[in-house]
This record gives structure tokens, sequence and C-alpha cells, in this order.
């Protein structure tokens, strides 16, 4: 674990409305911490219901792709879903594939295979489905930059409408109707949906022409999985749609969904987004990473409890199999990167680097030295590689930039991922570097954490978890309220762990005392003195059948010091 930058928020000014709205200075503090400045915003957030939603008309082409889709249904015509082998990309083929038959379609999911097919669509999938009958594919989390294979389904006979979340380029494939709300000519007020909520919201506008709207409540916690598993800001439609997802899955949880938390020993009814993002999804994407998503996609729409079962323990061993490989690749790269010596971009390449966890690599190298970290497997005549970036550098503007040394690119600006010709790579790799060079010159290249308000132990009692709860669920855009408590004494501290790689701490202030846990912190232990200053959120500790509050403490630093 590195120390970071410690930003404490400035504090709302006192003749602000939310300090006299009747709230609690602590939730006033928090609510404008989180940009919500106007009276009218804060019912709805703290609510999170439906008028966080608009219209689903506003997104581009939606008339168009509700029209064509109706003309299907009428006709009895065989559609496609064409998805993803990600968490987001299997619950948005699931949504959607659902969702048509409650209507009485004729769907069928299609799932490339990761190793085999690689990302997107791809014209020997299109030609399969074509000599299969269809006429109609419809792609979710996918097809926003795929031109070429458009052009040549419109040749075969296969009409594409395209769902996607991604960045599109500066062209557009030549789709019947493109939903994606970062289309330049998106009238959709929020750009942030997921592959999940894009599909949410086709549907949505599908069921509203039939009156039956109200069906669609029972494929919020699909909505939900997929949301929080890709990152996805936690505000606005994303907001209601997770809340509403979160309370199906802990009150009648789907029967996958129900052998998933069984699996992983986790309780129905304590689901929060942060179970999703570290237990839930990486079930969900281990599939994909190692063989077939299609698994993680039966699992979520099966009736059978038999083949729940089977499926959530084939998954929960596909999981382990996952960590282990990554702990080994990690261990690899990890060793590439230092010999090489630090730079502003990290890059590993092998040719026997799992195609399947170079994302999940590349993400731990980026958090461990905080740099824009690519994984590349590299292969005789073509490589791919996957792209984890810091705020301080848009990685797929970056690849924008060696676009005519790829054979494909995509993403977003903090995760992406690109195939190209292998001759190409130490080319890729020079314009990269020098790209990183330039954008982060100068810049003090550690993490920055965002502190909500100072606060002391104290004033922790009572009812302050309670409330500030009220703010879930919790994710990026939303992060959980951090604290900072200043001069804190150190009754205690010890490693725990079985490689003692974390810190329990029992901490002392006005009388009040606390115990905390600093995860990944254990190499530290040196440096924690008597009296501390600490960053940290509010948890809930549940051991054996009990429940505690304690203290998850982020980073610290020796009293005496202000860190900067």
């Amino acid at each position: 674990m590195n120390h970071s930058r410690w930003k404490l928020l400035p504090p709302a000014p006192e003749n602000h409305p939310l300090m006299t709205s009747g709230f609690s200075p602590l939730i006033a503090q928090l609510l404008y911490n989180r940009g919500l400045t106007e009276p009218s915003e804060i019912k709805p957030f703290l609510t999170a219901d439906r008028s966080l939603s608009s219209n689903p008309y506003l997104l581009p082409d939606m008339s168009k792709a509700v029209a064509r889709i109706y003309q299907a249904l009428l006709s009895g015509e065989s559609i496609a879903i064409y998805g993803d082998y990600d968490a987001d990309g299997i619950t948005a083929t699931a949504i959607l594939v659902k969702g048509l038959s409650m209507l009485g379609g004729k769907a069928t999911p299609y799932i490339p295979h990761r190793m085999t097919e690689g990302y997107g669509l791809r014209t020997t999938a299109l030609e399969k489905l074509s000599a299969q009958g269809i006429s109609l594919v419809i792609t979710v989390d996918c097809g926003i930059t795929a031109l070429t294979e458009v052009k040549k389904a419109k040749r075969m006979g296969l009409q594409i409408i395209i769902t996607d979340h991604h960045t599109p380029l500066d062209e557009i494939p030549q789709a019947l109707a493109i939903v994606n709300p970062k289309l330049p000519d998106s009238s959709y007020p929020f750009t942030e949906l997921t592959a999940a909520g894009v599909a949410f919201k086709l549907l949505e506008a599908l069921f509203q022409g039939m009156g039956r709207e109200h069906q669609l409540d029972e494929l919020a916690d699909l909505v939900a999985l997929g949301t929080v598993a890709d990152m996805a800001p936690l505000v606005k439609d994303n907001r209601y749609l997770v809340k509403k997802g979160l309370k199906l899955i802990n009150t009648t949880p789907r029967l996958g969904i129900r052998e998933m938390i069984t699996q992983a020993r986790l309780n129905v009814g304590d689901i929060d987004a942060e179970c999703i993002s570290w237990v839930l999804a990486p079930r969900l994407n281990a599939a994909g990473r190692l063989a077939h998503a299609l698994s993680s996609y039966k699992l979520l729409l099966t009736d059978s409890p038999t083949e729940a079962q089977e499926l959530a323990n084939w998954l929960e061993q596909k999981n382990l199999e996952r960590q282990n490989l990554t702990i080994k690749t990690l261990a690899q790269a990890r060793g590439e990167v230092l010999a090489q010596g630090i730079s502003p971009l990290l890059l590993a390449s092998d040719k026997d680097y799992p195609i399947g966890i170079t994302g999940l690599v590349a993400s731990r190298l980026a958090g461990e030295f905080y740099r824009p970290s690519i994984v590349v497997r590299t292969g005789e005549r073509m490589s791919s590689g996957s792209c984890r970036s810091i705020p301080e550098f848009n990685i797929i503007h970056a690849l924008t930039q060696c676009q005519k040394l790829l054979t494909y690119f995509g993403g977003h600006s903090q995760a992406a991922g690109f195939s190209l010709p292998t001759r190409n790579l130490a080319r890729f790799a020079e314009t990269l570097a020098h790209l990183a060079s330039t954008e982060l010159e100068g810049l003090d290249l550690r993490p920055q954490l965002e502190i909500d308000a100072r606060i002391t132990l104290p004033e922790l009692g009572g009812d302050t978890f309670k409330i500030t709860q009220r703010l879930a669920p919790f994710g990026r855009g939303n992060p959980q309220p951090t604290f900072l408590s200043r001069r804190v004494q150190v009754v205690d501290c010890h490693t725990m762990g079985s490689s003692s790689e974390h810190l329990k701490l029992k901490l002392k202030q006005g009388g009040t005392v606390w115990d905390g846990v600093a995860f990944g912190w254990g190499s530290h232990l040196s440096e924690v003195s008597q009296e501390l200053d600490i960053v940290y959120n509010l948890e809930i500790d549940r051991w054996k059948n009990e429940e505690r509050l304690r203290l998850n403490i982020l980073d610290f630093a020796p009293a005496v010091t202000t860190p900067t």
C-alpha cells in the first residue's frame, strides 16, 4: 500500500440552503460534497426514486429501434442478442433476452468466447447467426466501433440495432439504429448508463408502448449487477436502478443469484453495492475469463434449483482458479515492470499471459504504482492487451492517437482494450510512453483521498452511521463518507491475517475507544506512532453472527505531521 495525498473538501458555506434545510450539519456537508447544491435535488437523491430516471425516448434512435423490434415481435422473427463476456455484457444480454421473451419474442443469446473470438461483433459469428435464420441482431455492450462488421452484416441481409455505452469514434456504423447515450446527438441527460442500463431503457420504451412497464421491476436485480460490476458512477439513473435492484436481491433473489450468495458465504438481506463489486461480479466474470461466459448467463436465468446450484459451484471453482492465476501472472508482470524501472506508463508483455486476466493484472499494477498500466499477451502475428489508467491520463484518448497501429480498440477513459499486429508493438509502446511522459510530467503521481469532513471519534457515536447510510448505495460518483480524525491515541496495534498483511488497531480519543482495521497496511507497522492522524470510513464488522461498528482505515500518518 502507498500513502495518498489527502484533500479535505471545503466546508459548505454557512448561508448555503443545505445548511438551513433541517439536515444535521454532517449530512448537509456530505450532500454538499456530492454536488447537490439545489434543494430540489436533495429529496430525489435520498429517496433514489423513479424521478432520477429520464424518458427512454431521449436516447438517440430509440423510436427506430422500438419500431423495428415491434415488427419482429409481431411477425415472430428470430432475434439474436449479441453480448459481451464481462458481467455488464452478460447481464445486459440476459435483460434483453428475458425482456423480449416476456413480450412473446424469440430471442437467442450470443456471447463470443474471449479466447477464440475476442471482444465485439465478429463477421464469422454473424454469418453463423444468419445461417440459423436470424434476421435481426441487437448488440449489447459492443458494436459502436464495428464499422466494417456492420457493413458486411448488411450485405448478408442482417439488420443491426446497436445498444452500447462505449465512446464512439468520429465515424459511426451504418446500423439500423444506434442507442448510445454517448453519441454526440443524444438528448439523454445522463451519459453514464452501462450496457445493462441501456438494455433496460430499450425495454422500458418497448413495455411503455404496451402498458406493461411495471413488469420490468423483476429485471432490476440484473441491472444492479451489471451497473455496479462495470464501476459506473452511482448517480442519477444508475443510483435509482441499483437501489431498486439491491432491494430485489435482498428480498426475493432469483435462484442463480441466491446460490452465488450462498456459495460466497454471504447472507441475503446484507447485500450491498460493495458485495457486488468484490464478491458477486468477480464470480460472474470468472466464466468469461477462463471458459465461456454463457455459463454465467445461464446461472442468471435458470429456473432449475439443481442447475443453479451446479452452475454456482462451477463458478466458485473458476473464481478460485482465476485468483490463483492472477497472483502468478501479477508476480511475473510486476517483476518485468520493476526490471524496466518505474516510468510514467507501465507495460508488461509476454506470450504466456492469459488473455482472460490481463485486465485484472493491469488494474493491480495501476493500483500499486499509480501509473497507467498495460498488459499484453503477445502472439507471433497478432497481440492483444488490456489497459487500466489513473484519472490524470485518459487511456482511450491515448489509444485514439495510436489507432493507425491498432486493428481494434475500445473502452473508457480509465479502462480499455486493443489488438494490433505484433510487429507494431514496439512502436505502440514507444508512442504511449511519450504521450504519458508529456501529459504526466511534473505531477505528483500518488492517489488522492478526498475527505468529506474532519471529526473527532466521540462524534461518531449515536446514530451517525445510520444517518450516513441514507446516502447509500455507495460507489463511484457517490463514495462512502470518508472522515479525518487528528491526534488519535493508539492504544494497541498489531498485524493480522495469514501473512500479517493487515493492521488491527485500538484507538482512543476523548474517552471514546474504537476498533480499526487497515487492510493491506501490515508492512507499515513500524510507521504507527503513539498518536496518528487517520482517514477512514465507518463499516459494520460481521463476525460469528455479531455486528459491530469499526473504522476502516484508508491511510494514516504520525500526528506531528500534516499530510498534503
